[in-house]
């Protein structure tokens, strides 16, 4: 009898072992200079805890936590996220077996998600740049609408996609072959048609006897339909100002959650985009025109935009194998105007809100994704010290890094053969 009670004890011992080890490991990141990118600003010499990948204190009077991790002073920021880029959906741009970001059939309902690689190598290499987690936009087919977005974290696990069919792209603007005005007028028309289709749907369901008998609206209805609920954000391409004041029209007729990326002409509106609050999501390095609906373009949009009240959200311009280059980029934005608070906000917080994500600030309650830095983020010679995505530490180890020390190891053979 006593074998047996303890033979219950050690069962019971181990399954409670076997519980805890289920939860991910609490650690504490003390004497941090943090940017919160919250009204709280710049906290120094702070401490913040993490547990089961969600910050759960900041500045507590005493330090519950498995494991410490002193800062020593350096910058912790919340990871920078990255957007509107084919990130896991294109591998080598010239072979068109490796990329699976458009299809000429594509259309509203086109979920990439379904094809998103996390063991892409261009992933672990855009974490060297501070980049944490991105929004992933598909380039469609020949339909105005490109397809849906999708939210990404960059840990190269298998579960890594957080959100799929976040929000729906479509391009307008210049067109090679026929009018911008035939997009802009099918779009009206389609927000018009899906208003009218709602009303008619909701009183026959008030009239019929089972509400089974009202017809299921189809997949593209239904997309089109959590757009005017708001539900899911519409991201247009456009630049001329007369294609933005007619989406800003369309936004307020049928109230949109829109967010406009490129949107070269937008410093010639930026009082109405920033009275209708709208984010702009663009890079800062265009300066050239590369089109007649982008005359004004210019390095100091960023800040001129952001002075004017608009959140701006700052991208590579779809440049999926430069996305390490983000800091970079806002780097340059800082040079030409933009305030340092600011554009840190314009790759955590502003693309954070933008997109209806849970991260972009250090807050109580906000997914662990953090950055240490070795100095400023947005200096050249910066290296990302530590980083955490959904509160694990993951290394900024890239294919990069292995090529160089394979090629550069001293050896009597060749250099090749190093592995």
């Amino acid at each position: 009898m006593k074998q047996l009670t303890l033979f219950k004890s050690s069962l019971i011992a181990l399954a409670l072992a076997s519980s805890s080890a289920s939860f991910a490991e609490s650690f504490a990141i003390t004497h941090a200079t943090v940017h919160t990118v919250t009204a709280q600003g710049v906290l120094e010499n702070a401490t913040v805890v993490v547990e089961d990948g969600k910050v759960i204190a900041i500045n507590p009077e005493t330090i519950n936590a498995d494991s410490i991790i002193d800062a020593k002073g350096k910058i912790l920021t919340p990871g920078l996220i990255g957007s509107m880029n084919q990130l896991g959906l294109v591998e080598v741009s010239a072979v068109s077996r490796s990329r699976d970001a458009s299809d000429k059939k594509a259309n509203i309902t086109f979920d990439a998600s379904l094809a998103f690689n996390p063991r892409s190598t261009v992933i672990p290499y855009s974490r060297k740049g501070g980049i944490t987690s991105n929004v992933v936009a598909p380039r469609g087919g020949d339909d105005m609408f490109k397809g849906q977005t999708f939210v990404a974290d960059l840990s190269g696990e298998f579960d890594s996609v957080r959100m799929n069919n976040n929000s729906v792209v479509i391009d307008l603007g210049a067109k090679s072959k026929g009018s911008r005005a035939l997009s802009l007028q099918n779009l009206q028309f389609k927000f018009e048609d899906a208003v009218k289709e709602l009303a008619k749907a909701n009183k026959k369901t008030k009239n019929a006897k089972d509400e089974k008998e009202a017809k299921e609206p189809s997949r593209e209805a239904q997309i089109i339909n959590a757009l005017l609920a708001g539900e899911k954000a519409l991201v247009a391409y456009a630049d001329r100002a007369t294609d933005l004041l007619a989406l800003l029209k369309m936004k307020e007729q049928f109230s949109l959650d829109l967010v406009l990326v490129g949107a070269a002409d937008a410093v010639l509106i930026a009082d109405k985009i920033a009275d209708a609050k709208v984010p702009v999501v663009m890079t800062a390095l265009d300066n050239l025109p590369g089109s007649f609906d982008a005359l004004h373009v210019s390095l100091e949009n960023a800040a001129k935009l952001t002075q004017a009240g608009v959140s701006v959200a700052l991208t590579v311009n779809g440049d999926t194998h430069n996305l390490y280059q983000l800091r970079f980029h806002v780097g340059n934005a800082i040079a030409n105007g933009l305030s340092r608070d600011t554009a840190l906000a314009s790759v955590t917080a502003n693309v954070a809100k933008a997109f209806n994500l849970d991260s972009g600030t250090i807050a109580v309650g906000k997914t662990a994704d953090l950055v240490l830095w070795s100095a400023d983020p947005f200096e050249l010679s910066t290296k990302v010290s530590q980083m955490w995505i959904d509160g694990k530490e993951y290394s900024t180890q890239s294919r990069q890094d292995a090529l160089r020390d394979r090629y550069t190891t001293p050896s009597d053979m060749p250099k090749a053969y190093i592995k």
